[in-house]
Parts: structure tokens; C-alpha cells; sequence
């Protein structure tokens, strides 16, 4: 009889516990945003192709601005609209503060080092906290930016006097032209520039140019950099598939650990170049950071040096070559636009010297390119991932902690709603605050805010400002530059560009006075 009354209650538990169980489940699952079909174990990733930014888009399409997907067991949300892609980044900007630690970004070295984590893939906390101020307010403010703009200056001239250069080798005494023309593929120049722009700036050493000694180990930096971005963001099926994460049949972790190594190998050597040198290596980034580290060892101690120097390295090479070569696609694509751009830097900056970061506020239009470009194609189209560190509201819809956020800032770019003709090349819808009032956030937004924003609109306005002013440019043939997207967390084009370019004949005089004794030669 006890028997049969102890099981009667265990039975009433149980159906108790289930039936709670049951209820919230339903519950919760009705407030969870819409989310298409899911198969067992790996959930939504049989829908996902890459480019990934533009799957989410067919997704939106179909179940609206805010979805919930599975990546194997891990929780997705995508945001596909302006208002819910505000809600999340000052409502719940606290709450969305973390990042996602994917297994592919957890990186064990053999030779027990610590793993280095950037400002980007920083959770919120203490350490994040600590690098990203130092990064905003030692190395990339307003005050610090401006004492260094003559090395970017330099840089940038150094461009135009190789391009100068390798035109007048190739093509001075050319028969059967007065104009003669040399092509060019501009995303090798332009990341060779961005590399050299931040690395004197970091650490006072140029890696690419006349005479450089390590031209092999920079070689291997560009595709150590450009594998890390075709590697990153939430696109590797091997994060959410454990089987597979262990096989590695796509060899991603061991690509990823190279990578790791590589990086913290380099940023180990420049530390230890300015230490041994530190007379050689004076008003750099590095030279900065040791001078504070005398005084809070442990405040600035090399991790987190290292941290910092790879966060804007690695952030800010890819991303501003790739910013450039669009513009100057659709400047080849819209030569009309090019014209607008040359006779505005002729009219404000004149052909007496070469464009100046001063120079800048005097060249609206040009900024108006720039904008363009980065509304059609921001840095990152997808951001860099979120993580929700609470249970949160969004959009009306219950967002469980820990799911992974994904912005997709490319789609509310092009909101038709939002920009007339969206998928459109106008420069001019920025003209004279036409685009006032309306939404973009190319850079990010709340307190994950790229800190390096203010570096890159420098340097890409710069170099784009001095290619305009300084050549004449014109596609390899009649038909349109190809604008096909490549597969990459920075969206990279498809095909690199190629472009013929001449000096322009009023700034000839200009670009050989930088040249040296030995160019003439």
C-alpha cells in the first residue's frame, strides 16, 4: 500500500515537472522571433551560403526583420531593420556588450603563451575595458591622430612617387600615344599602403616600398591578414559542428593556430626591436606604450601592448584597402563623378602641392564619395558578432542569453525605405546634409564602436584624395569594372581591380619634385 502511494506521488512529480517543463518550452517558444525549419543537429546552417550577409538577406525577406536561427546548437538572432538595430545598441547596448567565443577563435600554442584576444574579440569586463581606453584615448584620439598625420603624409606621397615612377619608367617615350598609360592592379598597391601607413605609425618600420629587407615576411603578413578575415565572423560550419571541429577536414584550426602564432611572433619582435633600439624607435605607438608601461608595469604590460598593436593592425589594413578599391571602382564606373571629385580638389587645394588630412574639411564632395561607398559597402556588413549576456527583449520577442547577434548592417544600408534608389552609386545624396536624419553605422555603434574610426577615415580620405589629384584614371576596357563581392568578413571584391593610370599633366611637376636622384637615374 506505501509502495503504491510513494509511486503515485513520484508519478504526480513527475507529470508535475513535465508538464512545467512542457509549458515553458511552448511558451518561450512562442515569443521567439520566426525562424524557418530546423533540422536536428545542425539546425539552420543547410540554408546558409556564403557571402552569409546576403543568405540572412533572402532569409529577412521571408520572415521578416528580426529572425532566430540555429547554428547547430548555438542560438542566432539576425537584425535586418534600422529601429531594431537601434533597440539593440542603446536599449540593450550593455546587454549585447559581449562577443562570441566561437571554438575556432580559442587558440592553444604549444608553447603555453597566453592567447592574445583583441579589442574586437574582447568580452566586456575588466580587460576589454582597460585596452579599449588605452587604444581610445593614448593612440587613436583626436590629439594623438593629428601628431601623427605627417607620417601618414609621407606615406602617401611615397605612393604617389612610386606610381609616378614605375609610370614614367614604363611609358615615357612610348610610340604611337601623347597620353601612354600604365595599368595597374590596385588592391596589391593599396594594401601595401595601408600596411606601411599603420606600421611606420606602430612601429616606425616600413614593409613595403624601395630597398625593404623583409619583403617575404610581409608577403606572408598580407595573406596571414586576408586568411584571418576569410576565417572570421560567424560563418565557419566547424564552430557548430562538433564532429567536424574535431576532424578539421577544412583544416580551420590549424589554420587559425598558425595564424595565432604568426601574429604573436611579429608583435613579440617589434616589442623587442624598440627595446633594444629604443634611441632608433622614438614617437611610435610602441615607443608610447613602453614609455607608460615604466610607470603601470602591469597596467601596460606586453599582452596587453601586443593586444592592442595587432587589434589596429590586422582591423585596419584589409578594411581600408578594401574601402578604397571600391571607391575607385565606381569612380572608374562613373567618370563623372571622378571629374566632380579632381576639379573640386583642383579648386579648394589647388596643383601647387599634393592634398593634406588638413585639406580635408575644404573637400566635402569627397567625403560624400567615401559615405557612399561605406553605406553600400561597410567594413564589416554583418559587424563583428554580439553575444547577449542576459535574457533580453527584442522587438516584443524573448532573447535567451548567450545568443549570438548578428547586425546586418549591409541590408538596413539599403533599405528602400530608408535611401531612395538604394542600390544606386549617388554621392550626391550626401550633399549639403541631404542625408540628414538618416542611418548608417558603418563602424558600428553604442560602446563596441570601432575606436579606430577616426584613424580610418583619415587615412582612406587621404589616400583616396591623392589618387584623384595626382592621375587620371580609365578602365582596362569598355566594359563596366565587375562588382561582384568576394567571400570575407570585409567584403572584398571578387576580382582585384585593374585600372590604367597617367599623372595628371597640372600636378606632373609636383609629383618629380618627389622623386629622388636615384628614380632619375
Amino acid at each position: 500500500m506505501f509502495s503504491f502511494a510513494l509511486e503515485s506521488i513520484l508519478l504526480s512529480i513527475a507529470l508535475l515537472v513535465f508538464g512545467k517543463f512542457v509549458l515553458s518550452y511552448t511558451t518561450n517558444k512562442r515569443k521567439l522571433p520566426p525562424s524557418p525549419l530546423a533540422l536536428p543537429f545542425i539546425g539552420h546552417l543547410y540554408l546558409l551560403k556564403k557571402p552569409l550577409h546576403h543568405t540572412l538577406i533572402r532569409i529577412s525577406h521571408k520572415y521578416g526583420p528580426i529572425t532566430f536561427l540555429r547554428f547547430g546548437p548555438r542560438s542566432v538572432l539576425v537584425i535586418s531593420s534600422r529601429l531594431l538595430a537601434e533597440e539593440c545598441f542603446t536599449t540593450h547596448d550593455l546587454a549585447l556588450a559581449n562577443r562570441p567565443r566561437l571554438p575556432t577563435s580559442k587558440v592553444k600554442h604549444n608553447n603555453g603563451k597566453a592567447e592574445i584576444i583583441g579589442i574586437g574579440g574582447a568580452n566586456y569586463g575588466p580587460f576589454w575595458r582597460s585596452i579599449r581606453r588605452i587604444a581610445a584615448v593614448e593612440l587613436l584620439s583626436a590629439q594623438q591622430l593629428h601628431a601623427s598625420s605627417d607620417v601618414r603624409a609621407r606615406e602617401v606621397q611615397d605612393m604617389a612617387r612610386r606610381l609616378f615612377k614605375s609610370w614614367k619608367t614604363c611609358c615615357i617615350g612610348s610610340n604611337g600615344s601623347d597620353h601612354p598609360v600604365k595599368k595597374l592592379e590596385l588592391k596589391t598597391s593599396l594594401f601595401e599602403l595601408s600596411l606601411n601607413l599603420l606600421m611606420t605609425t606602430i612601429a616606425g618600420k616600413r614593409f613595403y616600398g624601395d630597398n625593404i629587407e623583409d619583403a617575404e615576411e610581409m608577403k606572408q603578413f598580407r595573406e596571414a591578414v586576408e586568411e584571418e578575415f576569410a576565417l572570421g565572423g560567424a560563418s565557419n560550419i566547424e564552430d557548430f559542428v562538433p564532429i567536424l571541429r574535431f576532424l578539421d577536414l577544412n583544416g580551420v584550426m590549424k589554420k587559425k593556430t598558425y595564424l595565432s602564432e604568426k601574429h604573436m611572433e611579429m608583435s613579440e619582435k617589434l616589442i623587442e626591436e624598440h627595446r633594444t633600439n629604443s634611441a632608433q624607435t622614438k614617437n611610435t605607438m610602441i615607443a608610447h606604450l613602453l614609455e607608460l608601461q615604466k610607470k603601470d608595469p602591469e597596467g601596460y604590460s606586453d599582452h596587453i601592448i601586443q593586444s592592442i598593436i595587432l587589434s589596429i593592425l590586422i582591423a585596419g589594413t584589409d578594411t581600408s584597402a578594401n574601402t578604397v578599391e571600391w571607391a575607385m571602382a565606381y569612380l572608374l564606373n562613373n567618370p563623372e563623378v571622378l571629374k566632380k571629385a579632381a576639379a573640386e580638389i583642383d579648386e579648394y587645394v589647388g596643383n601647387k602641392r599634393l592634398i593634406e588630412e588638413s585639406d580635408m574639411a575644404k573637400v566635402p564632395y569627397l567625403h560624400c564619395i567615401l559615405s557612399e561607398v561605406l553605406r553600400l559597402y561597410p567594413g564589416g556588413p554583418l559587424l563583428v558578432p554580439h553575444e547577449s549576456r542576459e535574457d533580453i527583449t527584442i522587438g516584443g520577442y524573448n532573447i535567451p542569453c548567450k545568443t549570438i547577434v548578428l547586425v546586418n548592417v549591409y541590408h538596413i544600408h539599403r533599405d528602400p525605405d530608408i535611401w531612395e534608389e538604394p542600390e544606386k552609386f549617388k554621392p550626391e545624396r550626401f550633399e549639403n546634409g541631404k542625408a540628414e536624419g538618416k542611418w548608417m553605422i558603418p563602424f558600428g555603434m553604442g560602446r563596441r564602436r570601432c575606436p579606430g574610426e577616426g584613424l580610418a577615415m583619415r587615412q582612406v580620405g587621404l589616400i583616396l584624395g591623392t589618387l584623384i589629384q595626382c592621375f587620371d584614371w580609365e578602365r582596362t576596357g569598355d566594359e563596366l569594372i565587375d562588382l561582384t563581392e568576394g567571400s570575407g568578413l570585409t567584403l572584398p571584391k571578387a576580382v582585384p581591380l585593374e585600372a590604367m593610370y597617367r599623372p595628371r599633366e597640372a600636378i606632373i611637376k609636383v609629383l618629380s619634385e618627389l622623386l629622388s636622384p636615384c628614380d632619375c637615374m
